[in-house]
């Protein structure tokens, strides 16, 4: 940064450190006196300099008490106390304190005095005198009396005094004090912030948006960007440079920011973020901290993220306008060294030099906001089409007897399974034991005369956003984000549930115990019944984010539900949350007769492993992921065995594939779904499916979207279609 010299000086002697004198200091105040003493001032009233020198010595007196006045540099002249051989301390305060002849008056105590020593000179009637500065001095130090008395009437109680605390001028003087002294030491410092800011710029220029792009290679490239903001920095005047360096500043923080949230969705939701609808999901992602981690550190995090925040934005500011400020230092200078980096950059294009697969001339940051720039674009169209999309339905106006008719009279359950994905069955850590546990499943279904087919389909999400499985599976239309899903929750589009409902031959209900709010959306569900995390009668533990063992919600369900007798079978929406992340403590099976009010989980919760031991690591999450599906499964199919009926049709699926710490960088999005039946004239009409046999879908079993699987159910159980009009 350059430096300036202040130019003003203290009553007409140069100081040599250039920092402007305040005029209260003492040797400000001596060579006043000593000024007006050689030019013979008149002497004012007795009466009248008794008041000044109270109010001078009161002023004074809060002045050092309170610590606001800057301490006067080392002067070329000494004050006037150094001239009679005492502290200039001491000399200030005896010349404050001149006695007066007569008492101060009240009204006069509040008159500012810029001039304290040559008054009090006056007040004596006598000329000031420099051979007599001694006398002078002494003589004041009676008048201090008067002042503290008024003080202490006005002020029965006295202010400890506190300790002054370090203001941004002291680190000035400081630092400039340190560099007149090692100049080399100083200047290698400068040199290293310097150089420091610079590598910020490239560095933020080359963040990657995902982790596996993380590696040497990517951040020993040259970016085009760094070569045209030093080339506008460069050609700018001093104020205009600063002006553009602070916004190039807050842009490439802004960049930096949607850089580390693009790598948390991609890890996460195997997507990047979107800067327009995912603001919202922020409020989830603390709630699933405050139930994984407790309050405290989902506080915690969040003060941290807005730290963080500020913290980037002002640091990336700081760095380009020490950038700016070195280019502008020497322009001929800088100007050759950019014009070396363009041509370096140019050939590297031009012969497409790379490292490690690399290309050495980047483009990251031009491609990027291109990147954002065109995903807002589409996000905005997006929502102008997909809501002339979500109006068009295949069997908006099939009549109702026209609507399932060849499952009339069977009790339906549509049951989702959280992160039940492609990678349970396939992935080498968790497929070993999923796999024995579907296999054994569906041995024991088949002995309780329950036989399934299954097969693979697409999910709208990866890793969360459940919600947008759930209601992609149950409409048919393709959501895939918050705002789709706005939309299509807020219209009329056919649901399965309501499909059934519609017909008059079935009662809904919704067993959600990952519902702990307001939830809105039953209604569009076509649910007759919700049952929440709080209606269901739970009194054992949380397992982290699950507020209960599958278990416990199948068992409540039978109770408050499936086990009664109704005048109509029933279809139910059926939500399970223990293998949600992050798969820590998990539950354990325990006898159905047992369950009681879930207090028997307690010890079970408190043996179990804690989340903080398992999101460390992506093997053992992968581990715990697997027998958590592995638990949801064997509660499910336990629960059939026990209660499912001859008319008792089950779908099962997940809702979407577990996070990129478990399933991998390049995981498709693939979800097992099973038909589960007594009857085998259900599964005879899914024969033309291709599904295999079993629980466990093969590898190369067919693979729909899963936003196709409802026109498939429908027209294979004898729906007839009646497309709604736009």
């Amino acid at each position: 940064m350059p430096q300036h010299t202040d130019t003003r000086q203290s009553s007409g002697a140069p100081s040599d450190s250039g920092t402007p004198t305040d005029p209260a200091e003492p040797g400000a105040a001596s060579e006043t006196e000593e000024a007006k003493a050689a030019d013979g001032g008149a002497p004012a009233s007795d009466t009248e300099a008794s008041g000044e020198a109270a109010a001078e010595s009161t002023a004074e007196t809060d002045e050092v008490t309170e610590d606001t006045a800057e301490p006067a540099e080392d002067s070329t002249e000494p004050a006037k106390g150094d001239q009679t051989g005492e502290p200039a301390e001491t000399a200030q305060t005896a010349q404050a304190a001149e006695p007066a002849d007569t008492a101060a008056r009240p009204d006069d105590t509040d008159e500012p005095t810029a001039e304290p020593t040559a008054e009090g000179a006056e007040a004596t009637g006598e000329a000031a005198e420099p051979d007599n500065t001694d006398e002078a001095a002494a003589k004041p130090a009676q008048a201090t009396e008067p002042a503290a008395e008024t003080d202490a009437a006005t002020q029965p109680t006295a202010k400890p005094a506190e300790t002054p605390a370090i203001r941004p001028w002291q680190l000035r003087r400081g630092w400039r004090r340190w560099k007149g002294a090692h100049p080399v030491a100083a200047g290698r410092v400068s040199h290293g912030v310097t150089l420091l800011a610079l590598l910020l710029v490239v560095a933020a220029l080359l963040l990657p948006n995902k982790e596996a792009q993380f590696q040497a290679a990517a951040f020993t490239r040259l970016p085009v960007e760094a070569l045209l903001l030093g080339a506008v920095l460069l050609v700018l005047p001093r104020r205009p440079r600063l002006a553009a360096a602070v916004l190039g500043g807050l842009a490439l923080g802004v960049l930096t920011l949607l850089n580390v949230m693009d790598i948390e969705f991609n890890q996460y939701l195997g997507r990047s973020f979107n800067v327009v609808l995912d603001w919202e999901l922020l409020d989830d992602a603390q709630s699933y901290l405050a139930d994984t981690l407790g309050g405290t550190v989902a506080l915690l995090a969040a003060v941290g993220v807005v730290l963080l925040v500020l913290a980037v934005l002002a640091v990336m500011v700081l760095a380009v306008v020490r950038v700016g400020d070195y280019l502008g230092r020497d322009k001929a200078r800088s100007t050759r060294w950019l014009l070396m980096a363009s041509v370096v950059w140019m050939t590297c294009m031009a012969l497409d030099i790379q490292i490690s697969g690399i290309p050495v001339a980047s483009q990251h940051t031009v491609v990027m906001v291109k990147y954002h720039e065109q995903a807002l674009r589409s996000t905005i169209r997006d929502e102008r089409d997909f809501s002339r999309t979500a109006e068009a339905d295949r069997f908006g106006q099939t009549p109702a007897d026209e609507l399932v008719p060849d499952l009339r009279g069977k009790d339906m359950i549509f049951t989702f399974i959280e992160s039940y994905g492609r990678s349970a069955i396939e992935d080498p850590i968790p497929a070993p034991g999923v796999t024995k546990t579907l296999d054994t499943s569906t041995r024991a279904l088949a002995d309780a005369g329950f036989h399934a087919r299954s097969g693979w389909l697409t999910s709208a999400t990866y890793g969360g956003g459940s919600w947008l499985g759930h209601s992609t599976f149950m409409s048919g239309l393709w959501v895939d984000n918050q705002n789709r899903y706005r939309t299509v929750t807020s219209g009329d589009h056919l649901t399965l549930t309501e499909a059934f409902k519609k017909t008059g031959a079935w009662d809904t209900v919704g067993i959600m115990p990952g519902v702990q709010k307001g939830w809105p959306e039953s209604k569009w569900y076509g649910l007759d019944k919700v049952y929440n995390a709080f209606r269901m009668g739970y009194a054992g533990p949380k397992f982290s984010w699950s507020t209960m063992p599958d278990q416990y919600a199948l068992e409540a369900f039978q109770r408050l539900e499936h086990g009664k007798k109704r005048d109509k079978p029933l279809t139910s929406f059926v939500i399970l949350t223990s293998s949600h992340q992050p798969w820590a403590p998990i539950p354990k099976m325990v006898g159905w007769d047992q369950l009681g009010d879930g207090s028997v989980f307690k010890p079970i919760e408190a043996a179990g492993n804690r989340p903080a031991d398992v999101l460390t690591s992506s093997t053992r999450s992968s581990e715990e992921y697997g027998k958590s599906v592995e638990y949801s499964v064997t509660a499910l199919t336990q629960w059939l065995e026990r209660y499912g009926k001859d008319d008792t049709v089950l779908v099962v699926l997940g809702d979407h594939q577990p996070n990129a710490r478990v399933s991998g960088d390049h995981a498709s999005r693939d979800v097992p779904c099973s038909i589960v039946a007594r009857d085998p004239k259900v599964l005879d009409k899914i024969a033309d499916w291709g599904w295999t046999e079993g629980l466990r879908p093969d590898h190369d079993a067919p693979v729909w979207k899963m936003s196709d699987f409802r026109d498939h159910f429908l027209t294979a159980y004898g729906s007839t279609p009646h497309p709604s009009k736009r």
